[in-house]
């Protein structure tokens, strides 16, 4: 009884305000799940607390969670590390990756997004979190022609060249499985590419032009051809060349089979803004959105 109970039930995550846990070793929270009635279980929470708050004071811990039903043990959540992820965040990203991962069926993750949107940084941590493997495709056209860049290629060959190696990369990636693809930011707005993404499952990361114009300027625009020949300072121009390739683009990434809003994630968690978004909090929100369209 104990094992059929612990496969029915799922687990459903929620960010916890860690100051208003008890101080005592243990205490009871309610899991829902899709039981036949709800059930009111016995947990045992130890936390270790980083000693640092968010601007909403909130203080960040990780969670060793032992569940009990009818006085008999039913299964131990442990956190694992993913890298360099906390603690808490990588239990998450653990047990959703779980959820959704016996339904993806091998198809291959296509990250859209403009430049700048951290689709490779949320790729390789999503690629981990469901044991895929991870590939970018600039790096693939890259390998492909022989250079160090993109913005190289943008300088001998030209945009037209460039995008059609992009093409010919996300042929080839159509015909492998289990792979999280970061694909460049103007991959969208080729017809041809979106035959093969639909092969796979698309995933838009839609991050606010302000946020993305402040990163771009803090590391420079020279790798970023399309935004190099802009005048003025490094976020001026970003800020005005990506407002004008997102009025080009947006429509394209409507595309995408599921979308991750920064946005939606710090109204979410009640920030006031989207800088303080960790990479796995977005990868979280990535694989929520992706269970949404299985």
């Amino acid at each position: 009884m104990e094992a059929n109970f612990a496969q029915r039930m799922q687990i459903s995550t929620t960010w916890i305000d860690t100051g208003n846990l008890a101080r005592k070793p243990t205490g009871f929270l309610r899991f829902s799940g899709r039981l036949k009635e709800q059930k009111r279980l016995q947990v045992f929470v130890s936390a270790q607390f980083r000693p640092v708050r968010d601007e909403n004071r909130h203080r960040l811990a990780s969670f060793e969670v032992s569940r009990s039903y009818n006085n008999s043990r039913v299964s131990t959540l442990e956190s694992e590390s993913l890298q360099d992820l906390l603690d808490d965040e990588a239990l998450i990203l653990k047990n959703k990756s779980q959820e959704i991962e016996p339904y993806l069926n091998g198809r291959c993750i296509y990250l859209v997004g403009m430049m700048g949107s951290g689709k490779t940084t949320v790729g390789k941590i999503l690629s981990q979190a469901i044991h895929y493997s991870f590939c970018d495709s600039d790096t693939l056209v890259e390998k492909d022609v022989g250079v160090t860049s993109v913005a190289e290629i943008f300088q001998i060959y030209g945009e037209d060249f460039f995008r059609d190696k992009e093409t010919e990369a996300l042929e080839k990636l159509s015909l492998e499985h289990r792979y999280v693809v970061s694909t460049g930011g103007g991959a969208v707005i080729q017809d041809e590419n979106w035959t093969y993404m639909r092969k796979g499952i698309s995933v838009w990361l839609d991050v606010p032009l302000e946020e993305l114009a402040q990163r771009i300027a803090a590391v420079g625009t020279k790798t970023r051809p399309l935004l190099d020949r802009e005048p003025g300072d490094a976020y001026t121009k970003a800020f005005r060349r990506l407002s004008a390739l997102f009025e080009q683009r947006y429509k394209a990434y409507e595309n995408a089979n599921a979308r991750v809003s920064l946005e939606n994630i710090a109204a979410k968690l009640g920030y006031k803004d989207v800088s303080n978004i960790t990479p796995p909090m977005i990868a979280i929100e990535a694989i929520e959105q992706i269970g949404n369209i299985l």
